[in-house]
């Protein structure tokens, strides 16, 4: 099990918590200074069964720097989303915890949380 964070928000050092908590074996990946590739947000992507647009945070000023809001979400520009997210790490919702089952789940709640556990 690995888990995608970034230790200044308060959801990921929540699921830190509860992993520990439960004796989870797990890896952090602390994805602002180990960027995930297009192809490793892809395969996490498939894992989640989400499309990147699912796990945006276009609230944040890079995305609104982009226009993210208005780019259409679709098939098309799949990979222009995948891209973006490789260039701007921050976009990235988290924390993203990938199951010893091959799937993923974005851990901001102790259900996904516990979920992703149980897989």
């Amino acid at each position: 099990m690995e888990i995608w964070i970034n230790p200044a928000c308060s959801k990921c050092r929540s699921a830190l918590t509860l992993l520990d908590a439960e004796g989870a074996d797990y890896t952090v990946r602390r994805y602002l200074e180990d960027v995930p590739t297009q192809d490793e947000i892809r395969e996490v992507l498939d894992r989640l069964n989400l499309e990147p647009w699912d796990i945006t945070r276009t609230q944040e000023a890079d995305a609104e720097e982009l226009g993210m809001k208005e780019w259409p979400r679709d098939a098309a520009s799949r990979d222009r989303w995948v891209r973006a997210l490789a260039e701007h790490p921050r976009l990235i919702q988290r924390p993203i915890i990938t199951a010893d089952d091959g799937t993923a789940v974005v851990g901001r709640t102790e259900e996904a949380v516990r979920d992703a556990l149980s897989r």
